[in-house]
């Protein structure tokens, strides 16, 4: 693994308030939260954003088709849903959301999977832009539609099959971001129905073990941690979570410290706890 420069995915507070009114910058809001967080970011939008900014919803922009929560939408619906926002080809994207880095990673990483080339993470997020005093707005946001060129990554996704395959012939380490007592099975899911547990041969790199006030630890210490979960920077890895959203802040991480052979899970365990033709087990990894 190469060192990576990582200032390349992330904005500061500063740069993006010198820059708001920049006629080829937009501001996405992509607030998202589990149904246990009891938050809802649509409607915490609508109270406070940061001026000019577009609400991305994660459970709207999807795959209307797949019962799974989020899935990637086909690029002809991302398209539509994002020039309907203001978005279009060419301009600068930077995503925050309302805990500080927990679903901007998941729209960072799927504008980049339909062929977005300038997108970036507010550091911090709306925290620290509500910490440091900054503008907030409750005014609805409508900016003129954009042609906006989908074009899908499919090299950036991995399914059910891949991740089999890669379990089974040792292709790809599989890392999953959930918290460790639902990776060894000792705590229950936030979706009804499904077991905790995880994949035979998975590897456990909780999402927040990576994170504080709301931007990824030092570079040494995500090389420790992810050391210490038994990753190997030498060797490609496909991420995981619940539901596809915090297996982003994985790849961010990864990506961060030069990593480049990486997939994710789209389905991640929600998908794989509900199929029969899945194993699970119990106990650390």
């Amino acid at each position: 693994m190469i060192e990576a420069d990582r200032s390349r995915w992330f904005v500061t507070t500063e740069w993006l308030a010198a820059h708001l009114d920049a006629p080829d910058v937009v501001v996405v809001d992509a607030s998202w939260y589990l149904p246990t967080m009891n938050r809802d970011g649509a409607a915490e939008y609508a109270a406070a954003h940061i001026p000019g900014a577009v609400h991305f919803d994660l459970d709207k922009v999807k795959d209307e088709t797949n019962p799974l929560p989020h899935m990637l939408p086909s690029p002809e619906a991302f398209a539509s849903a994002v020039r309907k926002l203001g978005i279009g080809d060419g301009m600068r994207i930077v995503v925050y959301d309302g805990i500080g880095l927990f679903s901007a990673p998941r729209v960072w990483w799927t504008f980049r999977v339909f062929g977005a080339r300038d997108v970036c993470i507010l550091e911090g997020g709306f925290p620290k832009w509500r910490a440091e005093g900054r503008p907030v707005s409750d005014e609805a946001v409508v900016r003129q539609p954009r042609h906006f060129t989908a074009r899908m990554d499919h090299g950036m996704v991995r399914d059910v099959e891949d991740v089999k395959r890669a379990l089974a012939s040792g292709s790809a380490q599989v890392v999953d971001a959930r918290p460790a007592d639902r990776f060894r099975g000792e705590a229950p899911e936030p979706r009804p129905g499904l077991s905790s547990g995880h994949m035979p041969g998975a590897l456990n790199v909780p999402f927040a073990a990576i994170v504080a006030d709301g931007k990824l630890r030092s570079p040494e210490s995500l090389a420790e941690t992810f050391a210490a979960a038994g990753v190997d920077p030498a060797r490609p890895v496909i991420t995981t979570c619940g539901s596809g959203v915090s297996a982003a802040i994985l790849w961010l991480a990864l990506e961060s410290m030069g990593h480049n052979r990486l997939g994710l899970y789209d389905g991640s365990w929600t998908e794989w706890a509900s199929r029969d033709d899945t194993e699970i087990v119990s106990g650390p990894a």
